[in-house]
């Protein structure tokens, strides 16, 4: 595992409204600056041991919520191990496939890194599907934060007020995130903010999709939408993570679930369908942009940023005639 150590961590950490550094205590941390509102005494506090960088005057996270929470481990079953973890890997690869869009993008932006670089994982709670790379390269540092405890992150955050110094890390991968932040394209000026020069990131977020979070599920994205949410930042791929027949299952799960309101006849109206994710595959990729269910995006920090006109023909979808067609 290439996670960095908790202590390291917080070394790096800073206040997340005037980025000073932190006076760390037993019982939590506070902004070493006087004049900050946030140097009051336990501003940042621990909870399972994780500190909760947090400006919770400026966030969806509550304090109180969030003090309550607990990290999201499971219990051994009575099942033995090791067919408990081949039977769920089984059940997973049927349920939700590799994410090979995912593999590829993570072993690119790893491709492109010098060892030793530490990699910032925005909503690193758990391991996201494709990006195990990740933690598997030994000359590659990785830092993670979420919103609730986990054994994967060192810190707590909102990704609206990312707690690290400008320029501190090298790429950051956020998937299947920024549709459940309030404002996108903050979180993305964060990570702007907080990549050294020709910085890399790596992101995934849905298209046609149907709300997945309740009321933490905010936003979607074309892939020309998903591409302007990146503007400040070079293109060096992009595309559909899945099609039209990802997101056809999806609908059927749905339909189901507001037709019995139960999600487990959701999920079980999927099983005699799960065959219809094949069809992206036979799909023409132009026509497969425009039916997405997610997109994808990798691309290197830049200090120009794209302009609207480019962000018109940026289009690669199979539709012509722009708006007279409508």
């Amino acid at each position: 595992m290439a996670l960095i150590s908790r202590a390291e961590a917080r070394d790096l950490l800073v206040c997340p409204r005037c980025h000073s550094r932190l006076v760390c205590r037993r019982d939590g941390a506070a902004c070493s600056a006087p004049g900050c509102p946030l140097a009051a005494p336990e501003s940042f506090p621990l909870v399972d041991g994780q500190l909760a960088v947090v400006d919770f005057e400026d966030s969806v996270v509550g304090k109180a919520a969030l003090l309550r929470a607990r990290q999201r481990t499971r219990r051994p079953g009575r099942v033995p191990g090791w067919l408990r973890v081949r039977a769920m890997a089984g059940l997973r690869r049927i349920w939700k496939p590799p994410n090979r869009i995912a593999a590829r993008g993570v072993a690119r932006l790893l491709a492109e890194l010098p060892p030793g670089s530490l990699v910032l994982v925005v909503g690193g709670g758990t391991v996201g599907n494709g990006t195990e790379a990740l933690y598997d390269r030994p000359d590659v540092r990785v830092l993670s934060f979420d919103i609730y405890p986990s054994t994967l992150v060192q810190f707590l955050a909102d990704a609206h007020k990312i707690p690290l110094p400008s320029g501190s890390v090298a790429a950051v991968v956020v998937q299947a995130v920024l549709e459940h932040v309030l404002d996108p394209r903050r979180v993305v000026a964060e990570v702007h903010r907080v990549l050294g020069q020709d910085g890399l990131v790596y992101a995934e977020t849905p298209f046609m999709q149907q709300v997945h979070a309740g009321a933490y599920d905010f936003t979607r994205f074309t892939v020309s939408g998903h591409r302007w949410l990146f503007r400040g930042f070079a293109e060096l791929s992009s595309g559909a993570v899945a099609g039209p027949g990802t997101a056809l299952l999806w609908s059927v799960d749905h339909l189901a679930r507001a037709l019995t309101h139960s999600q487990l006849a959701g999920r079980l109206a999927r099983v005699p369908l799960l065959w219809v994710r094949s069809l992206d595959r036979l799909v023409d990729e132009r026509a497969g942009l425009d039916g997405a269910c997610a997109v994808f995006f990798l691309g290197r920090r830049s200090e120009t940023e794209m302009t609207p006109g480019e962000a018109v023909a940026y289009y690669r979808g199979a539709q012509h005639g722009g708006l007279a067609s409508h």
